[in-house]
C-alpha cells in the first residue's frame, strides 16, 4: 500500500498534487479517493469547513512538513 511522501502546491500555496511512495503523481482528488477506498496509507478523508471532502494525515494536523517537490 502506498502512502504520501511529497506534495505540490500552487502560488497560493495550495496542495494541488500528491506524490505517493510509489512514485505516482495524483490530483487531490484521486487521492481523496484512494484514500476513502483504502488504497493510501496514512491519510484520510473527512468533511471539510466547507462540507467538500478534505484529506488529513492520520499522525498529523497538516501536510506542512512534507516536502513541497516540484
Amino acid at each position: 500500500m502506498e502512502t504520501i511522501v511529497a506534495l505540490h502546491r500552487n502560488h497560493f500555496g495550495e496542495i494541488i498534487n500528491f506524490v505517493t511512495s510509489g512514485g505516482r503523481v495524483i490530483s487531490y482528488q484521486k487521492a481523496i479517493i484512494e484514500a476513502e477506498n483504502g488504497d493510501l496509507q496514512g491519510v484520510q478523508s473527512i468533511e471539510g469547513f466547507d462540507g467538500a471532502p478534505t484529506l488529513m494525515p492520520l499522525n498529523d494536523s497538516s501536510f506542512d512538513h512534507y516536502p513541497n517537490l516540484f
